[in-house]
């Protein structure tokens, strides 16, 4: 029998009370139909309630799709994710006024438990985590006073300290793919990844729960080549055809098959990455331009700093934000054969997008399956890793997670701990403008402090980096950090920077001073020219 069926048939599988795994990441995999449907169905009979959500992607834009569409009194019990906040505000805000109970965890223990859950285990032994918030001796995954569930705690084994996080049945996944037959075996040919749905659906199937698809075309029984499907179709029990506009490739795209590696764009034709300022939102067209001349300019010359920290032949990871443009160097610089870029969504190689389209990759060599990527970086598979911040403080600690209701951690945890070598990058104050010309940098307007005397929260441990001799740094446009056992040490600062009015003088704390400070390259604030990183790298391997 076919088991495709409308989205309206399918979302009747789902009962009250029930625990709904979720596919999907960011703005890549959501499955908008299906939530349309889910939506639909609560508002008018007032079923299925009380769900708690399991979603380690938190699929979403910020502006109504994805997860929001279950923001309703009554709809869920709570939510255990990576993302609340940013792609989903009003989850976010029901877990603040404490009206759902909410859980925020690393991306990799997540999408890793579903192989535990499907497997039988109790759960999932790994040291990521420790010494962060996840923590529960430093704080834990709960967001509020009402989550009470104790999903992870510290344990002994063969005379380490580990965090277990417990395995619990998963009765409902909703997953996606590209095409399906009509016996529900799935390909994922226009994704531009893997994801976690395999593992979503395994999970379901064998805790004796039903898995829901949605894809986007579907063709006749046993027509799909087996090395092309992804998830079959004896653990699936409904495939829901979803409209175009409620199935997009990424959240600005409908579909670049050089996303998904169907083909690959030559070399000549790939123009520099640029800022993609959509997803600022509804500010003004002034403020835009003066982001467009200030912040962008400054982001450069971060993302222009941190590529020095590069060695040929290595393995990036790339994050949101200033870190985003770190690519358009690398490509700017004619070293893009000699770097491996990687994207905890799943792609390996290629050219990481980012904005709206973040997640994906241009050229990817291969796009592997969440779990397995996040084994990869867990065993310190990144040689360095360019990563954002909210905020830190004198001894290295970092918040990454937590800024007024938003709460994320993403795979920021599972990278930061493990890679070999760690470069923060950030704009050095929030909300300034810095003018770069001539070679060196001037403070036009100054900005809220980012270097503050204790984190809200502990995202990235920096006690323990310097215990375990990770090298770290802290990259801003006019200073370098380095971390040391006794805190954060000032390497470097930027020409045209004046030492006590524009660095020390705007930190809440006195942060160690090397005793010859160097001056950043000026190189790196000559906007229009090359660095010269392609002759560098030539002649030397891996190191």
């Amino acid at each position: 029998m076919s088991k495709i069926v409308s989205a309206e048939k399918a979302v009747e599988l789902i009962r009250d009370g029930e625990t709904v795994a979720i596919g999907g990441i960011g703005g890549n995999g959501v499955t908008e139909e299906i939530f349309l449907a889910l939506e639909k169905r609560f508002l008018e009979t007032g079923h299925p309630r009380d769900l708690m959500l399991f979603t380690p992607g938190g699929p979403g834009d910020g502006r109504g799709k994805g997860l929001d569409h279950m923001a309703h009194p009554g709809f869920l019990k709570g939510v255990i994710s990576t993302y609340v906040g940013p792609l989903a505000p009003k989850l976010a805000g029901m877990i603040e006024r404490e009206e759902l109970e909410g859980y925020i965890l690393p991306l990799g223990p997540l999408t890793q438990l579903y192989r535990e859950i499907a497997s039988g285990r109790p759960g999932l032994v790994t040291h990521v985590g420790l010494h962060t918030f996840v923590d529960p001796r430093v704080e834990g995954p709960p967001q509020n006073a009402i989550s009470q569930r104790e999903l992870v705690e510290v344990v002994q084994l063969g005379g380490r300290e580990w965090l277990f996080y417990k395995a619990f049945p998963i009765h409902v996944a909703i997953i996606r793919g590209t095409t399906a037959d009509e016996q529900g075996n799935i390909s994922l040919e226009k994704e531009i990844g893997l994801f976690d749905m395999f593992q979503a659906a395994q999970a379901a199937r064998c805790s004796g729960g039903r898995v829901i698809a949605q894809v986007e075309r579907v063709t006749t029984a046993k027509s799909l080549r087996p090395k092309d499907v992804r998830i079959p179709g004896v653990l699936v029990d409904a495939v829901v055809v979803a409209r175009p506009e409620n199935h997009m490739q990424t959240l600005k795209v409908q579909y670049n098959p050089a996303y998904s590696g169907e083909i690959r764009v030559p070399s000549q034709m790939l123009s520099s990455l640029v800022v993609d300022y959509g997803r600022m939102g509804h500010i003004s067209r002034s403020q835009k331009r003066e982001f467009t001349q200030s912040r962008a300019d400054t982001r450069r010359v971060i993302a222009r700093r941190a590529v020095l920290e590069l060695s040929p032949d290595g393995v990036a990871n790339v994050g949101v934000g200033a870190p985003e443009l770190v690519a358009d160097i690398v490509m700017t610089e004619g070293i893009g054969d000699r770097i491996s870029f990687t994207v905890e969504h799943g792609p390996i190689g290629g050219i990481p997008a980012y904005g709206l389209n973040f997640g994906a990759a241009l050229n990817p060599d291969m796009l592997v399956e969440m779990p397995s990527l996040l084994d990869f970086y867990d065993g310190g598979g990144i040689d360095v890793a360019f990563l954002g911040l909210i905020e830190a403080d004198r001894l290295g600690n970092v918040n990454a997670s937590r800024s007024g209701e938003s709460r994320t951690a993403g795979g920021f945890i599972d990278i930061s701990q493990n890679a070999k070598k760690l470069i923060f990058c950030c704009n050095f104050t929030r909300g300034s403008e810095v003018e770069v010309s001539g070679g060196k940098a001037q403070v036009i307007r100054e900005g809220g402090s980012k270097f503050v005397s204790q984190v809200r929260q502990i995202t990235f441990n920096g006690p323990f980096a310097a215990q375990r001799e990770q090298f770290v740094l802290f990259v801003t446009e006019r200073a370098v950090f380095r971390l040391t056992r006794e805190g954060l040490m000032l390497i470097e600062i930027a020409p045209g920077i004046d030492l006590r009015r524009d660095i020390l003088d705007r930190m809440e704390f006195a942060p160690i001073i090397v005793p010859e400070l160097k001056e950043m390259p000026r190189e790196i604030f000559d906007l229009s020219g090359r660095m010269g990183l392609r002759e560098a790298f030539e002649g030397k391997g891996r190191g």
